[in-house]
């Protein structure tokens, strides 16, 4: 079983593939992915690295984290599991038909 980390602070030109190739480099990754917007197609400026080996996954972060891609330094960690997302966490605003008054 191997790590997912967490790769911050990319460069908006950054995509998958260039992830995939930074990464391999330490050992075998199992995906990259960089994270885009979903109304406008343009990169988040994030994304998440799987790796198969640990000790792959752990000199890739002593590698890569503060180092230079695509003239921004990247933030490497390992990936916190996400939060599980609940009804009321959509955000706040908006109409709500049950509030009671």
């Amino acid at each position: 079983m191997g790590k997912k980390l967490y790769v911050g602070n990319l460069s908006y030109s950054v995509d998958s593939a260039q992830l995939n190739d930074l990464f391999t480099q330490v050992g075998t990754v199992d995906s990259a992915n960089v994270i885009m917007d979903r109304d406008t197609g343009r990169s988040k400026g994030f994304g998440f690295v799987e790796m198969s080996d640990n000790g792959d996954a752990q000199a890739a972060i002593e590698k890569f984290n503060g180092s230079e891609l695509g003239g921004r330094a990247m933030n490497v960690s390992e990936a916190k599991p996400q939060a599980p997302r609940t009804e009321g966490s959509r955000g706040a605003g908006g109409f709500n038909s049950r509030r009671s008054y």
